[in-house]
């Protein structure tokens, strides 16, 4: 499905806010609600039928309209710019990912978002000479090569690529709200990226980042990148993590060596006997990724963009056929395809069984399009 990019109205914002905004609406949920309806008003409106299908006895919340008006103007009274996966300034890599942010609050130069960017994570108590080497890395991909350096903003190896690539471009996807930063520590950094870079977010202004969502912001830092540059991590740590969101994501993985009696250099270490590519210098990443950014990706303009033809109506769904999809699942996550293949329904069917029961509080989405039930009591 494709459509040609576009920038949403004032009205359109409000209610994409809404839909986001909404109880059990995650960003697949997004997609799938848009593609199904053809506008996000239109989804709106089903809401409610569509919890109450899933099994929901009370009403699902739809975020009031004076709450996304008020949230929109506050943004914009701060400068932060709302961009939604139909914008041309959404980035296009990102756009492709199955379960991108449907909105991104931006704050800086939303231009350096189309430029070909490259991630660059690490540890957060690296060794001077890790910083260093990130430092420099950023420095030279940025500056020489001209690609956007992104990074998560965390202390050590994050902080450091930022540093580097502050004059040549670099982009920090925070695990909050844009406005907070975290570590406290580099609220100087993050207000010069505010100046000279761009600062992306999925949340509201304010939000304090908590533990589940690291793992959620750094599938925005690989999503953006065409490669993932790996420079000191244990084996347990959020950067692996990435790495295998780029892989996932169809990205390249790219890995500094270390001593083999360093934790820190546990993780680069294992990617790389797990094929990864060995990094020495920035050439080593352009040679990888310089054929790669000289191919038009046709994947780029792939998005919740709403179909190009009016959708087709929501299948009669009968409730055996709602039982046979709940009997195949379970608190183990599984495939859709698998999901499919057992119950023998056709995909549009599962498909809508899954976002009733979903949008009823009763279904939670893993990463690798897989599934799993939520249980009660």
């Amino acid at each position: 499905m494709t459509a040609e990019t576009r920038a949403l109205s004032t009205a359109e914002k409000i209610d994409w806010l809404r839909l986001i905004r909404s109880e059990n609406v995650g960003p697949v949920t997004f997609r799938r609600l848009l593609e199904r309806y053809g506008t996000v008003r239109a989804a709106l409106e089903a809401l409610p039928d569509l919890a109450r299908r899933g099994g929901r006895s009370k009403p699902v919340r739809i975020l009031p309209r004076a709450e996304a008006e008020r949230e929109l103007a506050t943004l914009e009274r701060y400068g932060v710019q709302v961009v939604a996966a139909v914008d041309p300034a959404y980035p296009p890599r990102l756009r492709a990912v199955e379960d991108a942010p449907p909105l991104l609050m931006l704050i800086g130069n939303a231009h350096l978002l189309r430029r070909p960017a490259v991630a660059i994570v690490g540890a957060r108590n690296a060794s001077v000479n890790g910083r260093q080497f990130a430092r420099r890395l950023a420095t030279d991909l940025s500056g020489q090569f001209g690609l956007l350096v992104v990074s998560g903003l965390a202390r050590g190896i994050d902080t450091a690529a930022h540093e580097g690539s502050l004059a040549g471009g670099t982009c920090a996807v925070m695990a909050g709200g844009p406005d907070v930063v975290y570590p406290p520590e580099n609220d100087r950094l993050h207000a010069a990226i505010a100046e000279g870079g761009v600062i992306v977010s999925e949340h509201p202004l304010g939000t304090e980042p908590q533990a589940r969502h690291f793992p959620r912001r750094n599938r925005i830092i690989s999503g953006i990148a065409a490669g993932v540059v790996v420079i000191e991590a244990s084996e347990r740590s959020g950067s692996l993590i990435t790495a295998r969101l780029a892989l996932e994501q169809g990205r390249e993985v790219f890995a500094v060596p270390g001593s083999p009696v360093d934790p820190r250099c546990a993780g680069p270490n294992h990617l790389l006997r797990e094929g990864a590519t060995l990094v020495r210098h920035a050439g080593d990443v352009m040679e990888v990724l310089d054929p790669l950014l000289r191919r038009r990706d046709l994947q780029e303009n792939r998005g919740p963009a709403g179909p190009s033809a009016p959708p087709a109506p929501p299948p009669d769904i009968p409730d055996t056929a709602r039982a046979a999809v709940v009997g195949c699942l379970g608190p183990s996550p599984v495939t859709v395809d698998e999901v499919i293949r057992e119950c023998q329904l056709s995909a549009a069917v599962v498909a809508t069984i899954l976002l009733e029961l979903e949008l009823a509080g009763r279904l939670e989405r893993q990463s690798g399009n897989r599934v799993s039930l939520l249980f009660f009591g």
